[in-house]
């Protein structure tokens, strides 16, 4: 079994971004890092783990099916955890009414397409899974944790006006023009541990060290993310705390006595149609 490791870091300035982050990082001096991601290790590649940390609204977007996404792409599920926010936070997902393409492409055109979106509050422990083809946009003063397939295949429909490319074709073949499930909608109160549990991904919040359903949830390779604490190999050859993540072949490998919170993320189990 490959020993346990941390993944190495990437931080990403976008304009969204912030010139100050909240400890354990910090931004390089004069850049505005919007995401710190870890990178994907060979043995999962299937699933990416990211912090976002916004000052501005992100673009209107959505992203395709693996069974939409064209040769060379991949498909996109994802799920926000909000680790923190601001009073007046909001993350636009979804329709207030059902809505057709023709609609929706005016007014990602006219730049009124925000207020066919659905606005929803945010506060820290607030949990939102997108499936592809959801409609969605991160407002400002959010610190959050994402989960997602491993895929930067995305579409945006409208950008406030930035210099960035739009995909309006694109994005209006895979858009559903509904309001958001409200299945899709929880919170870390109210589901408790295991938060999500996914075609492409499962995601737990585990306080302290994992119970036996927890071993048995993650028998194979998974990520685990202090988000209070520390988690070390049981070699001692690996650690991670707040900020870092740690890949592991097994949940066996590691030891949670320094940990609070961690998250653990695996790959789902997909089944051919």
């Amino acid at each position: 079994m490959t020993p346990a490791r941390r993944l190495p870091t990437r931080m990403v300035a976008k304009v969204w971004g912030r010139d100050h982050l909240p400890a354990p990082f910090a931004a390089p001096e004069g850049e505005r890092i919007g995401e710190i991601w870890f990178e994907p290790p060979p043995e999962l590649p299937q699933v990416l783990v990211k912090y976002l940390f916004t000052s501005e609204k992100l673009s209107v977007q959505v992203h395709p099916s693996d069974m939409q996404a064209l040769p060379g792409e991949a498909g996109k599920e994802e799920c926000w955890l909000v680790l923190d926010a601001d009073p007046d936070a909001r993350l636009a997902i979804g329709f207030e009414r059902e809505v057709g393409s023709a609609e929706i492409e005016a007014a990602a055109q006219d730049g009124t397409i925000e207020g066919l979106l659905t606005w929803h509050s945010a506060r820290a422990g607030d949990l939102f899974y997108l499936p592809a083809g959801t409609v969605h946009a991160i407002g400002p003063g959010l610190s959050l944790v994402e989960v997602q397939q491993n895929s930067d295949t995305t579409f945006r429909l409208y950008d406030y006006g930035r210099p960035r490319e739009l995909h309006l074709e694109r994005g209006l073949a895979v858009a559903q023009g509904v309001p958001y499930a409200e299945e899709h909608r929880g919170s870390v109160a109210a589901r408790g541990q295991a938060l999500i549990d996914g075609p492409h991904f499962r995601l737990d919040r585990v306080e302290g060290a994992p119970d036996a359903a927890t071993h048995a949830a993650f028998a194979g390779a998974l990520l685990a993310l202090p988000l209070v604490g520390a988690v070390v190999s049981r070699d001692g050859a690996a650690r991670a705390g707040a900020g870092e993540c740690l890949y592991a072949g097994s949940l066996a490998s590691l030891d949670f006595s320094g940990a609070e919170v961690t998250l653990l993320v695996r790959a789902g189990q997909v089944r051919a149609a």
